[in-house]
């Protein structure tokens, strides 16, 4: 190789070198940018998941005070509600007895009428009496004593008959008196019904409009009912979601060991007694040892089997069957589960089965209150079959039908709200083991 080839593989070794040490800071620079890039992505979770969860914390706060002033305002609509309901209820009673005086007065008068009437008529006869009475003294007054004297042999009774036809004729004047003062005395009486008839017809015109305006309030009150439940559903609903946010931003989630775990966490969340809990679950599915033995497809054939024995009355049980069915095969897709899942099956009565977990919700009504469920226990996706979730649907679920009390009353309508109708023995089961539960563990 002559100098100059030398020289150029010389030349071309340092220009290769020179690219291999520029390549290789390019490629320090930009690991380097990644790094920092890398390192900068890594940083801004916690400062924006910081930032997310203040800002979940102050709406929350502040959708909490807007529900409580949501709620106070409901109180006094509903005491304004309560206020016109009961004064249109003792107005429709004031109307009514109004009515019956009425209509005895009205039955009154008509009474005093016929008796009038009749009045009349003994009137009438008495005066036809009392005239051929006059007309028979009148003839025999026009006829000449001693042609009289001459006529009749027995002077002794036409004295006797002359003092009899007079003495009738007293006898007659005074019951026409006394007919006429009766007649005159029940005119008045009937004059003061009618008084009284108006008096009545004119307060029942009052107690009317009185009526009609109580009506119209009410159904006004009703409207704003409705509007502020609805209002207070929504900032529920949203309040609700605040809290699942921020229970899955800061894991604060809460899963139960056992069934008095579950039971200790939910009556502590939601104020219903444990002995209250334990009475349902102990009701429902024996603490959670009977959650269902079918799958869907088997309270399908059943219930729907039953329903179309007993013709067309029963199409909207087998709409919502199918409708639930259709919710739960979601649900468990959601939740990873197979749609053989298993649920409670179909009672032997016409009813459906489908009912899910320790604490036997339809489908349906699980959804409505997963989100409740998700705020309390920090599960993103609530689970009907965990012990947890299922044990607070439950908690929430008679906590709004009253149950904060272990009374009779208290039980007796949370178990009509849970069940759909009331059920005695479902019932004294509840409230006997509400009382006696620790001895599910002895």
């Amino acid at each position: 190789m002559d100098n100059s080839e030398v020289r150029i593989s010389a030349e071309r070794r340092d220009i290769i070198n020179g690219m291999g040490h520029r390549y290789t800071f390019f490629m320090a620079l930009a690991l380097l940018s990644l790094a920092s890039f890398g390192q900068m992505f890594l940083l801004v979770p916690p400062v924006l998941a910081e930032e997310s969860v203040e800002d979940l914390e102050e709406e929350a706060l502040k959708t909490e005070k807007k529900l409580k002033e949501a709620e106070k305002k409901y109180g006094t609509i509903k005491s304004t509600f309560n206020q016109i309901s009961s004064t249109l209820t003792s107005t429709q009673v004031a109307m009514q007895r109004v009515q019956n005086l009425l209509n005895q007065t009205t039955q009154t008068i008509e009474q005093k009428e016929v008796e009038i009437a009749n009045l009349d008529k003994q009137l009438a006869l008495e005066r036809k009496v009392l005239g051929n009475l006059v007309q028979e003294l009148y003839l025999s007054g026009s006829t000449p004593f001693v042609e009289i004297m001459l006529a009749r042999d027995d002077i002794e009774n036409f004295f006797q008959n002359e003092e009899a036809l007079l003495s009738t004729q007293d006898r007659l004047l005074s019951v026409i008196e006394e007919i006429h003062a009766t007649k005159k005395k029940i005119a008045e009486e009937k004059s003061s019904l009618l008084e009284a008839k108006e008096d009545h017809e004119e307060l029942l015109v009052i107690q009317n409009k009185q009526k009609q305006s109580l009506v119209s309030q009410q159904i006004a009150v009703k409207e704003d009912l409705v509007e502020q439940e609805a209002t207070i559903a929504e900032l529920e609903e949203k309040l609700q979601d605040l809290k699942g946010d921020l229970s899955a931003l800061t894991g604060n989630s809460y899963d139960a060991k056992d069934i008095r775990e579950a039971v200790e966490d939910a009556s502590r969340e939601t104020g219903v007694p444990k002995g209250v809990l334990y009475g349902f679950l102990k009701m429902e599915t024996n603490l959670g040892a009977n959650t269902g033995q079918c799958t869907y497809k088997e309270v399908e054939k059943v219930s729907v089997a039953r329903y179309k024995k007993y013709g067309k009355k029963y199409k909207a049980s087998i709409d919502l069957l199918y409708r639930r069915q259709d919710i739960f095969y979601v649900l468990v897709d959601e939740l990873g589960y197979s749609k053989t899942k298993k649920v409670s099956c179909s009672p032997n009565y016409i009813g459906q089965g489908g009912a899910m977990g320790v604490a036997q919700f339809m489908a349906d009504v699980w959804r409505g209150y997963e989100s409740q469920v998700a705020a309390k226990t920090g599960h993103k996706d609530p689970d009907p079959w965990n012990l947890t979730d299922g044990v607070m649907a439950l908690a929430l679920k008679v906590r709004k039908a009253g149950a904060t009390s272990d009374s009779a009353p208290a039980i007796r309508k949370a178990s009509v709200a849970y069940l759909g109708a009331f059920n005695k023995g479902y019932y004294e089961g509840i409230l006997y083991w509400s009382k006696n539960y620790k001895k599910l563990f002895s």
